[in-house]
């Protein structure tokens, strides 16, 4: 008997023991929290301000990014401070509608087609009549043959058209298209003695002896001066 009360004895005394090192394991674990934990605030708020400076530079950096090449696509063109005629402001109106192209988008095309038209003395609908046959209003689009952009030139046999300070893919930029496709619709027109012939030229299609290119361009001008007349009012 006095053997089981020895055990019973010792056992309470480990089983003391081993609390007593759990609270002490307990008090140096939170002695150690408390010590550190200005540490691991200061780092935390470092880390969160690192973290805020960092994507506020990023977020600048993607501004000028983005806003780059939006800058460069609204330069100022001369030709945008005159006010479009009430017969270019419909027609516009019209094609915005027809080809599904936002109309913000379509002005500085007008734009540079009405000034382009009163310097070569040409009809403003018979270029947006152009645009509308060669590329349907998309500035980005090129055929097989090479041909770039709203009116379709091909570059090499025009690049004494081109501006002097031409970039690398000048007759992808909507303003520069419609005055270099416009000194050749002219040039041609005025090389071939007559607006069929002159267009029928234009397109590379001098062998079409049913003229196809220029009844359909001229058809496509008859719609946009209806069109434009119905808007006006006077149709």
């Amino acid at each position: 008997m006095s053997s089981t009360f020895s055990l019973k004895y010792m056992s309470r005394r480990v089983s003391c023991a081993f609390n007593l090192l759990q609270i002490c394991l307990v008090v140096a674990v939170l002695a150690l929290l408390v010590t550190a934990s200005p540490l691991f605030a200061e780092n935390a708020l470092n880390g969160a301000e690192n973290t805020a400076e960092a994507e506020t530079e990023a977020g600048v950096a993607a501004t000028e990014v983005i806003q780059a090449p939006a800058l460069a696509a609204v330069a100022p063109d001369p030709a945008a401070d005159e006010p479009l005629s009430p017969r270019m402001r419909a027609a516009l109106g019209y094609v915005a509608q027809r080809y599904r192209v936002s109309a913000d988008a379509l002005r500085p095309i007008f734009h540079a087609v009405q000034s382009t038209s009163q310097e070569l003395s040409l009809d403003p609908l018979l270029i947006v009549a152009v645009i509308g046959v060669e590329s349907r209003f998309n500035p980005f689009s090129q055929s097989v043959m090479g041909a770039q952009g709203l009116m379709q030139v091909i570059p090499r046999f025009h690049k004494d058209k081109l501006p002097a300070n031409a970039g690398k893919a000048p007759l992808l930029d909507p303003v520069t298209n419609v005055r270099v496709g416009s000194l050749a619709l002219e040039e041609a027109i005025r090389r071939n003695g007559g607006l069929m012939e002159g267009l029928q030229q234009f397109a590379g299609a001098t062998r079409d002896e049913d003229q196809t290119y220029a009844t359909k361009v001229l058809s496509e001008k008859q719609r946009l001066e209806d069109a434009a007349n119905r808007r006006l009012g006077r149709g």
